[in-house]
């Protein structure tokens, strides 16, 4: 089923106290997972130029997601049309993926804490470059919660995660295209010198 994705991140130089504070607001764990994901292409880069991903995920379960822009762009929260399938066989869906012409482009790696509070989901993410906090939901919860649990919304974050990576792989000169934890092993990355390019409310 087709549904609407509004979210918006925010960095987090202090997961744990984050961490509490969704809690106090009356929001549930569902655990800690890593991910594991894959995003495809052909050989043409198709879905990239028409801004698009098909990724396939493996934690505890496994989910092939596509995400395609909205016939209209938001400047204040991220929005994607999004499509969702679970899988009972993750190499064999690759199979299949590869044999219609589609190939694994990027890995990439996180891990996943997950809370909900009724329609909106609190998402605390280590990548392998820095800890950030997703809020998904409806625009006016997003908002809402964003205040209560103390975040400036000048501060809200509107790329994703592989958008990030690009910007710190370019300034840092890094060959590699793989967003995992082995590839940053002895890289130390000040997200603070990022924030200025990545913050939605900096002109």
């Amino acid at each position: 089923m087709e549904q609407l994705e509004i979210e918006v991140k925010f960095y987090l130089p202090d997961i744990e106290r984050m961490q509490g504070r969704i809690l106090a607001l009356g929001a549930e764990s569902k655990g800690r997972v890593f991910e594991n994901n894959v995003r495809y292409e052909d050989k043409n880069h198709t879905l990239f130029k028409k801004k698009s991903l098909l990724r396939l995920r493996r934690d505890a379960k496994t989910i092939l997601t596509f995400k395609s822009s909205p016939p209209l762009a938001s400047s204040e929260f991220k929005v994607f049309n999004e499509l969702e399938v679970e899988i009972s066989d993750f190499e064999t869906m690759s199979r299949i993926l590869a044999e219609v012409g589609l190939y694994p482009e990027q890995i990439y790696e996180k891990w996943r804490e997950t809370f909900v509070l009724d329609q909106t989901g609190f998402y605390l993410d280590t990548m392998p470059y820095g800890t950030f906090l997703e809020i998904e939901g409806a625009e006016k919860d997003i908002r809402t919660h964003a205040a209560s649990l103390g975040l400036n919304w000048q501060k809200r974050i509107l790329l994703n995660y592989l958008e990030i990576f690009e910007i710190i792989r370019q300034t840092l000169c890094l060959r590699f295209k793989d967003l995992t934890f082995k590839n940053f092993e002895n890289i130390r990355v000040d997200m603070a010198a990022f924030l200025g390019k990545l913050e939605a409310g900096n002109p």
